[in-house]
C-alpha cells in the first residue's frame, strides 16, 4: 500500500507556572532610565520542591542571603519536586520575558548560570531559546542532546571537577571541543582532584562575574 503524505497543525495553549526568587541590585530605581543585566540562576537536585528557602540554601542565591552584592538582577526559580529542569525550558522562557517586561532588564545582557542539574537546565534552554542570551555558564553540568550549532553565538564559561564521579568531566571536553570548531567563544576549567560538588567555589568567585557583565548579545 502506498504511504500518503500528510501535514498536521494545530494551535495549543498551555499554562505554566513557576515559583521564584528575585534579587534587585544595590543602586536599583536610582536611575530610572538605567537598564540592568539578568542573570537567571538554576539550582540543583536538592532545591527541588515547594519552599523557596531549599534554592537559599545552594549557588548564588546562599551568596545572596549571607551578604554578597551583585551587580544583576538575579532570577532564581525552584524546579517543582520529583521534577527536571528540561522539562520546564518552556516555562523558564516565559519566566524570563515575564520578568524584562516587569523591571528594567537591559535585553541584551541577559545571562544563565547553573549547578549540576541546572546545569543540564541551562544548556537545554541555552539550545532552545539563544537569542534570548549573551553567556551561559553551565558547572558540573550533564549534556543533553543539543543542536550545538544554535549556540554558537554564546559565549561560553563552563566548569568541571577532573574528579567528578556523578557527570564524567570528558562530557564537558566533548561538548567544548565541538562547539571549538565551530569558532564558538567558548572555553572549560577543568579543577584538577575536585569531584562534583564544584559549584561553591565558582559562585565564590568575581571573576565569574565580572566576565559576564562584559558579554553583550551582537
Amino acid at each position: 500500500m502506498t504511504q500518503i503524505p500528510h501535514h498536521f497543525e494545530m494551535q495549543i495553549t498551555q499554562t505554566v507556572q513557576l515559583d521564584y526568587l528575585l534579587y534587585l541590585p544595590p543602586g536599583y530605581g536610582g536611575d530610572l532610565t538605567q537598564r540592568w543585566p539578568l542573570l537567571l540562576y538554576l539550582h540543583g537536585a536538592g532545591g527541588r520542591g515547594s519552599d523557596l528557602d531549599l534554592v537559599k540554601r545552594h549557588g548564588i542565591p546562599h551568596q545572596l542571603e549571607n551578604g554578597q552584592d551583585l551587580p544583576f538582577i538575579v532570577v532564581s526559580p525552584q524546579c517543582p519536586s520529583d521534577s527536571h529542569w528540561t522539562l520546564h525550558v518552556d516555562a523558564l522562557n516565559a519566566l524570563l520575558g515575564d520578568v524584562s517586561a516587569r523591571y528594567p532588564v537591559d535585553a541584551g545582557r541577559i545571562s544563565m548560570t547553573g549547578a549540576s542539574m541546572g546545569a543540564a537546565g541551562a544548556w537545554m534552554l541555552a539550545g532552545a531559546y539563544p537569542e534570548r542570551f549573551a553567556a551561559l555558564a553551565p558547572i558540573s553540568g550533564r549534556i543533553v542532546p543539543l543542536p550545538l550549532w544554535r549556540m554558537k553565538d554564546l559565549a561560553i564559561w563552563a566548569f568541571h571537577g577532573e574528579a567528578d564521579d556523578v557527570v564524567p568531566v570528558s562530557e564537558a571536553q566533548r561538548t567544548v571541543d565541538a562547539l571549538k570548531a565551530m569558532d564558538a567563544n567558548v572555553r572549560l576549567s577543568i579543577y584538577p582532584g575536585v569531584g562534583h560538588n564544584l559549584a561553591a567555589q565558582i559562585y565564590d568567585k568575581p571573576e565569574l562575574y565580572a566576565w559576564l557583565l562584559t558579554q553583550r548579545r551582537p
